[in-house]
């Protein structure tokens, strides 16, 4: 991977993170964790073989025609699932709905350089699992701040692990907290204005990580709240500036 703020803090614990979603389909996602981490064949055939999850984002990978990257390239990919995908859309037809315009009924109507653009944004060079990454804390960043990293359409993002508390008792009178103690969690950045790099990041928590296909690593993306593209604003605005439809 490109680095441009290196730490060389290592983590050695694997990601446990606790998630509860609604929809039975995602129940593979409830504990963070990886039954099976390791995957016999490409990330495009691992993301093939989980249509519950990424059957939406093998379709966008065909439109942006990146299904080599997804087959040859050794890569780290922080995978979208198919709800933020969906969300992005349902966004971009507000607006288009609102300034009168025609709105994205298939996905094809958006245009090959837009998805491309937009599914860079989650592609890295090289493999790096949860204990190649530096803790990240948002509300100390001075002295936890991550790992910057440049994505595959070369924009800068920030990497990182979270600690989170260990909590026994909580919310009583008898509540004990020791500070970065708990569980590891993945998080992937996105660095919205490069004057303030260290403010209004976009957060992306990761729900399991360290998924090994042949030619790289995958750590899937929570569904919850993340819209693909990570800024609504920058998807919409590179979506409508190529045209909508043929």
């Amino acid at each position: 991977m490109n680095k441009f703020n290196k730490n060389t803090l290592l983590l050695s614990l694997a990601l446990l993170t606790g998630l509860a979603f609604s929809c039975k389909k995602y129940e593979h996602y409830i504990d963070g964790g990886v039954k099976e981490a390791k995957f016999d064949g490409t990330i495009l055939q691992y993301l093939q073989a989980k249509p519950l999850h990424f059957d939406t984002l093998t379709q966008v990978i065909k439109l942006a025609g990146m299904e080599s990257t997804f087959s040859s390239d050794n890569i780290t990919f922080f995978a979208p699932t198919d709800p933020t995908i969906n969300r992005a859309i349902r966004t971009l037809n507000k607006e288009l709905r609102s300034t009168g315009k025609d709105t994205v009924n298939k996905l094809s109507d958006v245009k090959p350089a837009v998805w491309k653009t937009a599914l860079s944004l989650y592609i890295f060079k090289g493999t790096n699992r949860l204990k190649d990454y530096s803790q990240v804390d948002t509300l100390a960043l001075n002295t936890y701040k991550g790992q910057g990293y440049i994505s595959y359409n070369g924009a800068p993002m920030n990497i990182g692990v979270v600690y989170n508390d260990a909590v026994t008792n909580a919310g009583t009178a008898n509540e004990v907290r020791v500070k970065y103690a708990g569980y590891r969690q993945l998080m992937i950045s996105y660095i919205t204005d490069l004057s303030r790099p260290q403010a209004f990041w976009i957060n992306a928590p990761v729900a399991s990580s360290d998924i090994n296909p042949t030619n790289g690593i995958v750590h899937a993306l929570k569904m919850e709240k993340h819209s693909f593209g990570f800024n609504s604003t920058y998807f919409n605005s590179i979506a409508i500036e190529n045209g909508i439809g043929n």
